[in-house]
């Protein structure tokens, strides 16, 4: 029975209840918004223009076509301005222009890419630190457990969705030229312009790369994992520090945060860090007081790092701790780099394939190739899309069949009216070709 106490008391519970669900109740600061207001800062909005032909194709050098805006989204990994995205959202386009959450907008530069993983790293100059998104782990992800993405949807910046994650290890072929493995599949809404965003868990942490949609379907949209964007971008950014500096550590390859650190799997012998005392198994904890957990950590700390620059490395060994002051030396030419000029002028590792071999596996016009086995980093071919196993059949108006036709194009005299060269290769069983952006002053070196 209720008392007179109680009829009196439930009209203030009601108010109180009213009261309490207005403006910053919270009621209304749910963990979804939590999550969108801890990453919103790190996300970026990206724009540009690109030349495509009749076909939609990317147009190549000479080729004639139609300007076209292009936009897309991307994550904020650095305060210096390092920012994943796509590689198709900047593919081609000039110049990239990156908003940041405050309006502004800054110029941004290509700084590496991966274009069988579809990602790329750029590099915008910001007039103070930005804020680097929370990176969580893929690994441990469960269908049904619930996701926000964030992107530039059809130019809506800042655009948040939420669903859940509807399956993983997910495989999908977007076109011809684009397969990807291993995706996240949420139902959260992916479209146009998402690319290159985050998608978050609960928590705000960044648990993939959104990347595509399904044509026609609704509800069901694909992320790249977090733990192999990691790994891929770690990769990046060591190629990229490489022709700099050297140091002689080799690093485990596992893409999961570690809260003991980054495990040494090998030291090179009269390196930097040979002359210091580093071993295998040493757990390197910090460079210069940064954090080490990912791959990552490690190579965005040696980032425009000089020769001769002092670095100090926290290590545990067997659990005791230690600090060693080491200093980076210039980068060197490996014994067993490809000296070919395949390689330094179009950045192109080349085998010779037997004709047997070649007619048993490619039913094709072309007498013989070669395949590509490396892919230079920031290197003409690698900015034209080549890939390792890809075969190199002809350039110019000449056939490839061996490495001596490759240097009889690249010496021959009227080189430079040539140039850029169009190159012919096969990939699967298609014959694809494009441009080699090689200048005058390259191929002088």
């Amino acid at each position: 029975m209720r008392t007179t106490f109680d009829r009196l008391l439930a009209p203030l519970v009601l108010l109180l209840l009213f009261t309490t669900s207005g403006v910053g109740s919270p009621l209304r600061n749910t963990p979804i918004v939590r999550a969108v207001k801890r990453a919103k800062p790190a996300v970026v909005n990206i724009r540009g223009e690109k030349t495509i032909t009749d076909d939609g194709l990317q147009a190549g050098h000479g080729q004639f076509g139609r300007r076209v805006n292009g936009m897309g989204t991307g994550v904020v990994i650095d305060p210096r301005g390092y920012i994943i995205t796509n590689h198709h959202v900047v593919d081609g386009v000039q110049p990239i222009r990156v908003t940041l959450d405050d309006g502004r907008t800054l110029i941004g530069k290509l700084i590496a890419r991966d274009t069988e993983t579809d990602l790329a790293v750029i590099k915008v100059d910001p007039p103070d630190d930005m804020q680097v998104i929370t990176i969580g782990a893929s690994s441990d992800l469960m269908p049904g457990e619930p996701v926000v993405a964030v992107g530039n949807a059809y130019g809506y910046e800042h655009t948040a969705t939420r669903g859940i994650i509807s399956a993983v290890h997910r495989s999908v072929q977007v076109n011809d030229a684009q397969y990807y493995d291993d995706l996240i599949q949420t139902d959260a809404s992916i479209n146009p312009g998402n690319s290159g965003g985050p998608l978050l868990n609960i928590d705000g942490e960044m648990i993939g790369i959104n990347v595509a949609v399904r044509a026609g379907a609704q509800g069901i949209g694909f992320a790249i994992p977090t733990n192999k964007v990691m790994k891929v971008v770690a990769r990046l950014l060591a190629s990229s520090t490489a022709c700099n500096t050297w140091h002689g550590v080799a690093l485990s390859a596992k893409a999961g945060a570690c809260d003991e650190g980054l495990a040494v799997v090998a030291v090179e012998r009269n390196s930097p860090a040979a002359a210091v005392g580093l071993k295998p198994g040493d757990m390197i904890t910090s460079v210069d007081d940064i954090r080490t957990r990912r791959n990552l950590d490690f190579h965005l700390a040696m980032l425009q790092r000089k020769a001769g620059e002092k670095i100090e490395i926290a290590v545990r060994r067997a659990d005791n701790p230690l600090t060693v002051q080491l200093t980076l030396a210039a980068a060197v030419k490996k014994r067993n780099e490809p000296t070919h000029p395949a390689w330094t002028l179009l950045g192109m590792k080349l085998k010779p394939i037997p004709a047997d071999e070649f007619h048993k596996k490619h039913h094709t016009k072309y007498r013989g190739g070669l395949t590509v086995k490396a892919v230079r980093p920031g290197s003409p071919a690698a900015d034209q899309g080549i890939r390792s196993g890809d075969v190199l059949v002809g350039m110019h108006i000449w056939e490839t069949v061996s490495l001596d036709n490759v240097s009889y194009i690249i010496s021959r005299p009227d080189f430079a009216a040539i140039s850029p060269l169009k190159f012919f290769i096969l990939r699967d069983k298609e014959t694809l070709y494009g441009y080699l952006p090689v200048t005058v002053k390259t191929a002088q070196r």
